[in-house]
């Protein structure tokens, strides 16, 4: 590995540090860009190499993640959608949907009694929303 990827990834990893830690702010990838001090479109392309994913897809993927954890806890749909950032119902049920396989609502209604006897941080990874592929 070169001394420029190095340093790209040292920027790439402060970026995806502020998608983990203002998941819920309104993150746009200029904003990302910054933080890794690249231009967008170098950034976009640099982190999808990195991380398998695109900034935006990163940031809702993290969000949706978060929404989980709101949801198991009983917190309405909408109360949660707003409290990951999202501003759209609509938007965040259909992303949730495609990342998760069920609706909020049915996520939210299912017995999650046995995540509350596994340690938090098994139960993260365990949860984790993971993309589900596309059949055409």
């Amino acid at each position: 590995m070169t001394p420029e990827e190095l340093a790209d990834l040292v920027h790439l990893r402060r970026a995806r540090d502020l998608i983990d830690r203002d998941y819920a702010e309104p993150l746009d990838v200029p904003a990302m860009a910054r933080a890794a001090l690249m231009s967008p479109a170098h950034f976009s392309r640099k982190f999808r190499t990195a991380y398998g994913e695109t900034p935006y897809s990163y940031l809702m993927t993290r969000r949706i993640e978060r929404a989980k954890a709101l949801l198991r806890q009983g917190i309405s749909v909408t109360d949660t959608c707003l409290a990951v950032g999202c501003t759209s119902l609509g938007s965040f049920s259909s992303r949730f949907t495609e990342i998760v396989g069920e609706t909020p609502s049915q996520y939210r209604g299912r017995d999650h009694r046995h995540h509350e006897v596994v340690p938090s941080c098994v139960s993260m990874v365990v949860t984790r929303p993971r993309r589900r592929a596309v059949t055409a």
